[in-house]
């Protein structure tokens, strides 16, 4: 099944994101070679594709996993949780809809 994982950042936390930047791409990497990663990607904190110095406001990750708990456990493992980046994170399951 799909789970959308979103991470919301700590105000501040651009330089611990840009640090973990590989670590995290990492293991998204991994889900793709795995042909379980739908979509990955940062939330600019501005209405701008490069927000410079405003950073991000968080992250959304759509992958498949073999349960809510599967989810949740590797969302738990991310490095931007582990740097001090993200200041919560949900995981909920998700049903696509489209495109079909």
């Amino acid at each position: 099944m799909l789970y959308v994982i979103i991470g919301e950042d700590h105000a501040g936390s651009l330089d611990q994101r840009l640090a973990t930047r590989p670590a995290h791409l990492e293991r998204l990497l991994a889900l793709q070679a795995e042909g379980r990663l739908i979509l990955a990607g940062p939330c600019p904190a501005i209405d701008s594709p490069d927000p410079g110095p405003a950073g991000f406001s968080g992250s959304l990750i759509v992958a498949e996993f073999a349960s809510l708990l599967a989810a949740q456990t590797w969302a738990d493992a991310d490095p931007y949780v582990a740097a001090g980046v993200y200041a919560r994170v949900t995981v909920k399951p998700f049903k696509k809809a489209l495109p079909a």
